[in-house]
């Protein structure tokens, strides 16, 4: 048993999207520990702003097994597979970690990179499990938040799941 962290992001229709999303993992991979929502700028690209949130659960999958299930999840709510990697979206799920497992494994690369690079990875994940360590520096994910420097731009919002709010706007 591993626990796992995904990444989840959307730009089409995102608060239907994630919505779906978190419906589908948690139907998938049971009981969801989950992060607020944020909403980010898109990097690489230009385009509308993201929706991203993290979430955690225990899987027996393996590595190859959780990534083919999470991409036909992103195909079935509607994820171009011939889209470009810097463009809209209307589903991305990213696995950030998968237990302490690090380099490539069936072709997923763990921990994702983009932990350390994106402040709507990191901070998500920062929330979810503050506490939890980056397997390969070794620093607890709040560490890493309060030491992160970007000029990326990363706002909660409102966002309610299964009737109960996850997430709020600073008013």
């Amino acid at each position: 048993m591993a626990w796992v962290f995904l990444g989840i992001g959307s730009n089409v229709e995102r608060y239907r999207h994630v919505g779906l999303a978190l419906d589908a993992l948690r139907e998938a991979f049971g009981e969801l520990s989950v992060s607020p929502v944020y909403e980010s700028e898109p990097v690489g690209f230009s385009g509308s702003n993201f929706l991203n949130m993290a979430v955690g659960f225990d899987t027996e999958l393996p590595v190859a097994e959780l990534s083919r299930r999470l991409k036909q999840m992103e195909l079935d709510f509607g994820r171009r597979p011939d889209a470009p990697r810097f463009s809209p979206r209307t589903l991305d799920l990213d696995i950030l970690t998968y237990g302490d497992e690090v380099g490539v494994v069936a072709g997923v690369e763990l921990p994702r990179g983009e932990i350390l690079k994106n402040a709507f990875v990191l901070k998500p994940l920062a929330d979810i499990a503050p506490k939890a360590e980056h397997p390969v520096n070794r620093k607890c994910y709040r560490e890493l938040w309060q030491d992160y420097t970007t000029d990326q731009k990363l706002w909660p919002v409102d966002f309610n799941w299964q009737g109960r709010p996850i997430s709020a706007a600073i008013r």
